[in-house]
């Protein structure tokens, strides 16, 4: 499994590109575009499109699916400039649609919930109009932390089941598939208008049964957008790819979805959960 199909061709970064790179590298802030490997970064950085990373580098999980650093021990102190220099790059670039996400911190008594409004207020003071879209870990089921982020009022609320029941065990040993349409959940509970998406990586071994079982799950969780990719290894040492699920599949996959309900879909090999995350906002039918 280590050819990737010709789908998965990607253009050369362009001089632009890079200097947004090192752009967003000097504005001391991280982004799962380079933390997570991400590899549409080309594509979205050329359209000024990225994904803020908060609380650090460094997740206190170690989920074998992920890129970003892990925990061997002590873990740095969270950055008290964190939101300003997040909205500093925010007024720079004039970005309109904000994606934050962070990495799990169980070290922390509300597992950052309380960072994300941070941040979240520092971009707003800039402007009311941008439009937040927050990512968030399961914050080990903490209801008072869920509410804290809906309270916050981001125009999407995030959490990423990232594969089927079976598989968490092996892919998410510290995770909990239960929990995490359990916070999907309680978004929803808090502010019923507030709209709830999802990711599923499909490649890791599960079948057609596992996936669509997972969408009934997230559709009875309430869950209005749903993105479906592949799974790519980031090395050698993280679990191994099963298989490359082929475009047309992926083309059915959204289909269904689409029938199970999700009000917003998009399905396919290099889709991420935050890929054109404003674009898939602003398809959401009135």
């Amino acid at each position: 499994m280590n050819r990737l199909p010709s789908w998965f061709a990607q253009d050369i970064p362009d001089q632009a590109v890079l200097e947004r790179i090192d752009a967003a590298g000097n504005a001391q802030v991280h982004t799962v575009c380079k933390e997570a490997h991400c590899p549409n970064t080309a594509r979205c950085l050329k359209n000024k499109q990225l994904t803020f990373l908060i609380l650090g580098d460094t997740c206190t999980r170690h989920c074998l699916f992920c890129a970003v650093g892990k925990s061997a021990g002590a873990i740095a102190a969270v950055d008290p400039g964190e939101p300003e220099h997040i909205a500093a790059l925010v007024k720079q670039w004039d970005l309109r649609y904000v994606v934050l996400t962070s990495v799990t911190r169980d070290d922390l008594p509300d597992g950052g919930a309380s960072r994300f409004c941070d941040v979240a207020s520092a971009v707003r003071g800039l402007d009311r109009t941008i439009e937040i879209e927050m990512l968030v870990p399961d914050f080990q089921g903490r209801r008072e932390s869920i509410e804290k982020v809906v309270l916050a009022k981001p125009e999407v609320f995030g959490h990423n089941i990232e594969t089927v029941r079976r598989l968490y065990p092996a892919v998410r040993p510290e995770a909990d598939y239960r929990r995490s349409l359990g916070v999907l959940k309680a978004a929803k509970s808090f502010n019923p208008a507030i709209i709830t998406k999802s990711s599923i990586m499909l490649g890791l071994g599960e079948n057609e049964y596992d996936v669509y079982a997972a969408m009934e799950h997230l559709r009875r969780a309430g869950v209005d957008i749903l993105t479906l990719g592949q799974y790519l290894a980031p090395s050698d040492k993280h679990y191994p790819v099963r298989e490359y699920i082929h475009p047309g599949q992926f083309a059915q996959y959204g289909e269904y979805a689409k029938q199970f309900g999700f009000r917003a879909v998009l399905s396919g090999p290099l889709v991420r959960s935050s890929f054109c995350a404003g674009e898939l906002y602003h398809s959401l039918p009135c």
